[in-house]
């Protein structure tokens, strides 16, 4: 067995029990002990199986107290578009000179969204983007011709959700910083927005497993039935 680290004697918590969502949320804020401003994450473990299209999981959810982060734009459009993107905020605006840049490896951009007309050149940078994330999806609201309300989303603590091979999804929640009330209004927006995405194909018990950690500390077993769906 590993010897336990200095940092991981100091934390406080009992790995077996399961906590109350405010409880779990106060253990992770008195667990983050890092020099920096760590951040607060939920890992929810989904009844799905997400190789069948009809189970996935994926959407987006505004946090109402923000994330925290800055988070960096990059918006495909072109002409007065490219302008309203701009004005609203975007980090990085361009069409196939964009292109060139992240094909010579920059990425520059934590969010990225696209006019309609700019798929066929987004398209191009399927193989870049896609396994980071970030390839625009309609579904999403990242592909739209109102790219000034997308961008203002970005900002404004909208994130992305997607569950994993294992069937689990990862998402912060806010920073260690936070009060507790905010980080338990992020929580409770992003589980209801989850549980609202239920696909069809689940079956059986949704929302099998909660666990609260903030970016270096230690997971906390949060019991489901505090936790709307489960």
């Amino acid at each position: 067995m590993a010897k336990l680290t200095k940092k991981q004697k100091s934390w406080t918590i009992d790995g077996a029990k399961l906590h109350g969502v405010d409880e779990a949320i106060k253990l992770a804020k008195d667990n983050a002990t890092a020099k920096f401003d760590e951040t607060i994450e939920v890992a929810l473990n989904l009844g799905v199986d997400p190789r069948h299209a009809d189970q996935m999981v994926r959407g987006v959810v505004t946090l109402p107290k923000g994330t925290g982060k800055t988070v960096r734009v990059g918006v495909f459009a072109k002409g007065a578009k490219a302008d309203e993107a701009k004005a609203a905020g975007a980090d990085v605006v361009g069409a196939e000179d964009l292109m060139e840049i992240i094909q010579g490896g920059t990425i520059d951009f934590d969010r990225c969204i696209a006019t309609p007309d700019m798929m066929g050149v987004v398209g191009r940078l399927g193989k870049v983007l896609g396994p980071k994330g970030l390839m625009p999806n309609p579904k999403l609201g990242t592909v739209t011709m109102d790219v000034a309300t997308a961008v203002k989303a970005a900002k404004g603590g909208q994130i992305e959700y997607r569950v994993e091979k294992a069937g689990i999804i990862h998402s912060g929640i806010g920073k260690a910083s936070f009060a507790a009330e905010d980080l338990r209004a992020n929580f409770d927006a992003l589980v209801d927005a989850v549980v609202k995405a239920k696909p069809a194909g689940a079956k059986g018990k949704y929302v099998q497993k909660v666990a609260i950690s903030s970016s270096m500390g230690p997971g906390i077993k949060v019991d489901t039935a505090e936790v709307t769906g489960a």
